[in-house]
């Protein structure tokens, strides 16, 4: 068993803990970390005392973001905008899960009794947003939060209205358009999420993912680009997605969490109304790691220079190198930093 309550109180809605948290360790903290010497890494363009942070979802205001600033997180990221209000998963949207091993998506997970280590946490939240009237005042209060050696990465959701294809790409313009009113230049484009009112991820759709990067690339030369993908088990269709924008990216995240069944003791859907929930935390990391290596293999193959970002399942100092190693120039955690406020101190410290 692991403490029940560090950045997010499950018991709570996402609204209330929006509030209300961050909680646990994260809260009213004395001692913030600190960093010494010079930041020896680059993100982007930003100085950072280490290549490690919180990936898109568990940082949805200010408050947070400066709880994990202070808890040694360098690189932080602001939970994901649209262009505007979207409305939020029923309560509940975070669970524990019973995962033995690594998860097969295909199977269906039982809901758990309590959070075990190494953590595996199943959430449906929906991707939520407020107006960027304001998320937009929220993100300037951000970045004033940041100091030296840290960097703060923004990430948009696009909003499929059941107008089109072109009107999906025009919202990723406008909403990039928007964060970048706010001096943002480096940014993430959520492509990993079915909440765009299409049965697959917009990742998956090659020709309409070309559309998104190439519309917003030639609206916003100067800025950084990334996208943040899914798992991708046919790896002849990754590299076709890789071969048609990857050179025009700066960036690759990759995983987001993996959609799987989830039920309750009595084998009724644990969130209900949404059979599937996003599964995170160490049961994916064969996955994030899988993806890393093939993403690195075709920037390698294909003379591209987009960086890498791995995400999944990295709950430990171990964790982030295995991913160092299999090539990743980042590395990010979200069920890990959320229910182990150490974990970038742990990090930092293997790295000296």
């Amino acid at each position: 068993m692991i403490q029940q309550v560090q950045l997010y109180d499950d018991t709570k809605d996402f609204e209330v803990n929006k509030a209300e948290g961050p909680y646990g360790d994260y809260a009213n903290i004395d001692e913030p970390y600190n960093n010494t010497g010079e930041p020896k890494y680059d993100f982007f363009g930003t100085p950072v005392y280490s290549p490690f942070g919180i990936a898109a979802g568990p940082l949805p205001t200010p408050k947070f973001i400066d709880a994990a600033l202070k808890k040694g997180f360098d690189i932080v990221t602001l939970k994901s905008v649209r262009t505007d209000t979207f409305p939020l998963n029923l309560f509940p949207q975070v669970r524990p899960v019973n995962v033995t091993g690594n998860l097969d998506p295909n199977e269906t997970l039982k809901v758990a009794d309590e959070y075990t280590w190494p953590v595996a946490v199943a959430n449906s939240f929906g991707i939520p947003s407020v107006k960027p009237k304001v998320w937009q005042p929220m993100m300037k209060k951000s970045f004033a939060l940041t100091q030296p050696g840290q960097a703060l990465l923004v990430a948009f959701q696009g909003t499929a209205r059941g107008t089109g294809a072109d009107d999906f790409v025009q919202d990723h313009v406008d909403g990039v358009r928007m964060i970048v009113e706010t001096g943002a230049d480096v940014i993430e484009i959520n492509l990993s999420c079915p909440n765009e009112g299409e049965e697959n991820l917009a990742c998956f759709d090659v020709p309409m993912t070309t559309r998104i990067v190439n519309a917003v690339r030639d609206e916003f030369p100067d800025i950084k680009l990334l996208i943040k993908l899914a798992y991708f088990e046919d790896k002849q269709h990754l590299r076709r997605l890789v071969e048609s924008v990857g050179a025009r990216l700066d960036g690759i995240s990759a995983i987001n969490t993996m959609a799987t069944a989830v039920v309750d003791d009595d084998g009724k859907e644990a969130f209900p109304g949404r059979p599937k929930a996003g599964v995170s935390g160490a049961p994916i990391k064969w996955a994030g790691l899988e993806m890393t290596k093939s993403l690195v293999g075709l920037r390698d193959q294909l003379g591209m220079n987009y960086k890498v970002i791995g995400i999944g399942g990295v709950t430990s100092a171990s964790d982030f190198h295995e991913y160092i190693d299999a090539g990743a120039d980042y590395v990010m955690s979200v069920a890990g930093a959320m229910w182990n406020p150490e974990l970038a101190a742990e990090i930092k410290a293997s790295l000296a």
